[in-house]
């Protein structure tokens, strides 16, 4: 996430960042706002999934070179105890807490490597027409520690390509969090909502109201 000395606050949040979402604006910019008015704000369109496949977004890379692909990278920035990093970017040691369910993990077996929102959403929501190398981008996201989070295996499974329409995370606590997460992925991609995710967000927003989202745009 941005630091607060570079967010730009926009004075009218709403009316800006539908205006940041148009699909005529391909600059980079930073979006400021709450999840209440964002929400609104999302472009809308029916979603297409002819011609998803998984392989279409390759992941997980190394793209720094440093041995260690996104999902251990992922793993390290995550840990609540970090581990020792051997040969290969093995870890070992380290202890994890998956935030949709609240457990606790030391093995990384345990934990999945969730795209907040999944690779067959992002399609359906507008990465179809998006060059390989964007969709790489997209599955390999450092830039914005919401767009992947370890998650225990067996939850991330259970959630598969659903949207906030069908899933949330189990523990309600944490779903005004998800929200917010979802949204600020969407928004940093520049994808679509369909009318049903719409309306899930807007009821999830109504009792989020201090909920803000600050994010940089990625394309």
């Amino acid at each position: 996430m941005p630091s607060p000395s570079i967010r730009t606050v926009l004075a009218a949040a709403t009316l800006a960042t539908a205006a940041l979402l148009s699909p005529a604006v391909s600059s980079a910019a930073t979006v400021d706002t709450t999840l209440q008015a964002a929400v609104p704000g999302l472009p809308g369109a029916t979603e297409v999934r002819t011609g998803y496949d998984r392989t279409l977004f390759r992941h997980w890379v190394d793209a720094d070179g440093d041995g260690c692909n996104a999902r251990n990278e992922v793993l390290i920035a995550e840990a609540t105890t970090r581990p020792s990093i051997g040969a290969s970017c093995a870890l070992t040691g380290g202890r994890w807490s998956s935030y949709y369910d609240g457990a606790t993990w030391t093995d990384p077996q345990d934990l999945d490597i969730d795209h907040l929102v999944p690779l067959a959403e992002a399609w359906d929501s507008g990465a179809r027409t998006w060059t390989a190398s964007e969709r790489q981008s997209f599955a390999n996201d450092l830039g914005d520690p919401r767009s992947l989070v370890a998650v225990t295996d067996n939850v991330n499974q259970a959630k598969g390509d659903q949207d906030p329409a069908t899933w949330e995370p189990p523990i309600a606590g944490v779903r005004c969090r998800y929200a917010a997460e979802w949204v600020a992925v969407k928004l940093r991609w520049r994808l679509t909502v369909d009318a049903a995710e719409r309306s899930a967000l807007s009821s999830r927003a109504s009792g989020c109201a201090s909920t803000r989202i600050v994010v940089q745009t990625a394309r």
